[in-house]
């Protein structure tokens, strides 16, 4: 391992060595704050010819308050510094030469102005879309179809993210996406992750990042990608908060974020909750399956689903710059949320002979009824330290997740014809899911072209749980099924490190960042009669990026990925919460690996408007997928089953996704047009099983209109289709969202009203899965008409929103997050 960090550090080094030549000319320093000595990010940086009154060119500060303004011709120009709260700085009579010699700004001070921003609020508003060479970022704050809504609505919205009627979420196709919450990961997510992103209001989101190709620093885990969800906070000085309330048909919300902040020490506090109403949905299944002895089984089930759901979320966080380069930040957060679900169906079993003649008719009704619970409070402590180089950073952090669930269900089915007596069965599954991170980051500026990152983290995972199940005795009472109550153990360890360098090759003409990454897993679990062995992960990263000009860009990225199961995959407690469709873990799963391919193009347009056209190419290697098997009896320690379908996660040979995205915006005047597309075309493969291709589009298209009098309103559309996979189809469906927002008081307020599909009661979809000697089609209709009302209201004596680029971006680090680090 050493000598190939070595070899790697010295070919990077020397390439670049050879590569520092002269260059164009260019203009760089850095933006501090004159009392607190802090950088000041965001900043706007403007280059004037002398003499002229418009700018030819500029820029914004880093999170670091540094800037870097390439391809400046050799002459004498005029910059200026402004930025919210601030006094402008000017800097008369800047040299710029060509080759080496640029000047450096090396320490640009900016005076406060706190006197004349007292009662003073100023907003400026961030773009919707920013692309940069490491992740994509929806700004969700203006987002208004989605307010009322919760994070699952803000997620249809985002470029190459697709959402289907249940809330299951995909990433350029690929289901395994990482999500975080402020770039750490939390125990809500491993429970239930579609009730996780409804549990979090979009009245609480700032914006989401999307990491694709992520890099050395970033964890292996995720084939899909990372999903990074920032929620609001403020660093503006003084007390300041928001209250946020929306009641409607189907939904209720409401979040309260109070800031304060005094000189270096900072604190933020939140409280949010929501509900879904209780909803009722309509379902039908048809199944046809035959036996070995030919005989043909036809399965009718048609009924209802009801639903209902809760959950809120409360945490404190504390920002302590110790000083001007030492910072200490702590939260603490909860989360709790859960659903409730209670159906009927009436079920029609028809078996025939092969020559068709009648062998039974058995008509039977079955009611269930299910509750899911989470508890989880999240810990994060962290410590950054700079240095007297610029650039130089030692970052510690260190996050804990613990979490408490629990699920039951009860079933019980009545025949009405055959002389059955009454069947069912009752399950409680407490269970509790420990995860804690412990990273360090280093980076180490060798020149203002050549920066290496390391690091090290171990993440340790424990999990218990304990199932009990009760059987329906004919008198009507329940028994304990000792073949279905076990408890179990299970526990994974990570310990990673990696390498990362960033330098620009060819005179400034290519920008690379390049690293690997070496994980070791090892995994324990007390299922009977099964060992999981360890293994060791090697995950290389590669970005190119080269600028065509100040509004131009085009890059490309080489990624590696695993996915390992985690314990949901693994448990082999059997559902039988529906005794026809019987859902398993599979304790004998692989981790799946991939290799990831992306190119993409990104222009900005002096108007605001802006495009990105994208496309990639994915190669999974024991890909895991659910696969359906049938019985026409399964025996469930002990107890036989019939005509049965068995679900169950499996590795299923190789899948290769090769798909595109096109997104873009377009001002005209006050009418704003927005638009994502996103295609995808899947191949599996695997022995014994007929090769598999199916080809799925989702197109969404977003107009938003601002009249006088701060008046607003905005659409949004959004289609997904259809799409083959290994064993049926997937149903397409169709959504439309409508809303209108006035602000008064001079912008602290606002009162909106938002509906979803109004004039379309339910979605119907229809999907279908098939194999060997079955078939079936199931259709669903599912109820999310809804209208509500919103209230938004913000208080302080000084509130300005700007476009907050978080710490450590520039080195493709989230803020606090999961590098590698994270």
């Amino acid at each position: 391992m050493r000598t190939v960090l070595s070899l790697l550090f010295i070919l990077l080094f020397s390439a670049t060595s050879f590569a520092q030549g002269t260059g164009k000319g260019k203009i760089n320093g850095k933006v501090t704050d004159a009392a607190t000595k802090l950088p000041v990010d965001y900043a706007t940086i403007a280059v004037y010819k002398q003499g002229a009154t418009s700018p030819f060119n500029g820029m914004s500060t880093d999170a670091k308050g540094t800037f870097s303004i390439d391809n400046i011709p050799a002459g004498d120009y005029k910059v200026t510094v402004d930025f919210i709260g601030y006094k402008r700085t000017t800097i008369d009579h800047v040299t710029v030469t060509d080759g080496t010699g640029t000047p450096a700004l090396a320490n640009i001070l900016l005076e406060p102005l706190q006197t004349q921003l007292k009662g003073v609020t100023i907003t400026a508003k961030a773009p919707i879309i920013e692309n940069r060479i490491d992740k994509m970022v929806y700004n969700a704050a203006n987002d208004l179809t989605a307010q009322g809504g919760v994070a699952l609505d803000v997620l249809k919205k985002v470029p190459q993210i697709s959402v289907d009627i249940d809330g299951n979420v995909e990433l350029q196709g690929n289901a395994n996406v990482r999500f975080l919450i402020n770039g750490k990961p939390s125990s809500i997510f491993g429970a239930s992750l579609a009730d996780a992103l409804q549990a979090i209001p979009a009245s609480q989101i700032k914006s989401i990042e999307v990491i694709t190709s992520p890099g050395a620093k970033y964890d292996a885990a995720g084939t899909g990608g990372i999903v990074n969800i920032i929620l609001k906070d403020s660093k503006v000085e003084g007390i300041n908060g928001s209250v946020n309330l929306s009641a409607g048909t189907r939904f209720e919300n409401g979040s309260f974020n109070l800031n304060a902040r005094k000189g270096n020490f900072g604190v933020n506090a939140f409280f949010s909750g929501n509900a879904q109403l209780k909803t009722t949905g309509l379902n039908r299944n048809f199944r046809s399956s035959t036996d070995s002895q030919g005989n043909l089984t036809n399965l009718t089930q048609s009924g209802n689903n009801t639903q209902t759901r809760s959950g809120y979320q409360s945490g404190l966080s504390f920002n302590w710059s110790i000083s001007p380069k030492d910072e200490l930040t702590a939260t603490i957060g909860f989360n709790h949320f859960g659903n409730h679900n209670s159906g009927l169906s009436n079920q029609d079993e028809q078996r025939f002979m092969a020559d068709g003649s009648t062998i039974s008719q058995l008509l039977s009704q079955r009611t269930s009824d299910s509750r899911f619970k989470v508890n989880a409070t999240d810990i994060s402590i962290g410590y950054k330290k700079q240095f007297k180089t610029e650039g130089q950073e030692l970052d510690v952090l260190y996050t804990t997740s613990y979490g408490k669930n629990t699920f039951s269900y009860f079933n019980q089915q009545q025949y009405l014809t055959g002389g059955y007596p009454t069947s069912g069965s009752q399950s409680n599954n407490p269970g509790n899911d420990r995860e804690t991170n412990i990273s360090i980051d280093y980076v180490q500026p060798f020149s203002k072209k050549f920066t290496l990152e390391t690091g090290a983290k171990v993440v340790l995972q424990s999990i218990k749980n304990v199932v009990n199940t009760d059987t329906l005795l004919n008198n009507g009472s329940f028994v304990d099924n000792l073949d279905q109550t076990y408890g179990f153990n299970y526990k994974r360890q990570v310990y990673a490190g990696y390498l990362s360098v960033s330098t620009s090759l060819f005179k400034e003409f290519l920008d690379v960042k390049a690293g690997f990454r070496d994980e070791y897993t090892n995994t324990s679990a007390d299922f009977p009669g099964v060992v999981i062995p360890g293994y060791n992960t090697i995950v290389p990263s590669l970005t190119l990026s080269h600028k065509l000009s100040a509004t131009q860009t085009i890059k490309a990225s080489y990624s590696y990925r695993v996915e390992r199961p985690d314990y949901g995959d693994l448990n082999p407690f059997f559902n039988i919460s529906d005794p026809h469709n019987i859902s398993t873990g599979n304790p004998n799963l692989k981790p799946e690996k991939s290799h990831g391919i992306e190119m993409g193009y990104n222009r900005s347009f002096d108007s605001g408007g802006n495009i990105y056209i994208g496309s990639f190419y994915r190669h999974n290697i024991d890909d895991i997928q659910q696969y359906t098997t049938p019985f026409d009896s399964l025996d469930v320690n002990g107890r036989v089953y019939p005509n049965v379908l068995l679900n169950q996660r499996s590795n299923i040979g190789t899948q290769t996704s090769i798909g595109g995205n096109l997104s873009g915006s377009l001002p005209i005047g006050k009418l704003n047009l927005r638009t994502n597309m996103f295609f995808v075309s899947r191949t599996n493969t695997n022995p014994g099983i007929a090769k598999v291709t199916g080809f799925a589009y989702r197109i969404n298209l977003n107009a938003s209109y601002q009249f006088p009098h701060d008046l607003m309103a905005e659409a949004f559309a959004n289609y997904n289709s259809s799409q083959k996979n290994l064993q049926g189809t997937r149903p397409h469906f169709f959504f439309y969202n409508i809303a209108v927002r006035k602000q008064f008081m001079n912008k602290k307020a606002s009162i909106g009203f938002v509906t979803a599909n109004p004039f379309n009661r339910y979605i119907t979809q229809q999907g279908t899965t098939y194999g060997t000697n079955f078939n079936q089609v199931n259709i669903r209709q599912m109820p999310l008409r809804s209208f509500g009302i919103t209230l938004s209201y913000k208080f302080g004596k000084l509130e300005f929103s700007k476009k907050d680029k978080d710490k450590g971006e520039d080195n493709n680090n989230m803020p606090q997050g999961d590098g590698g680090g994270r």
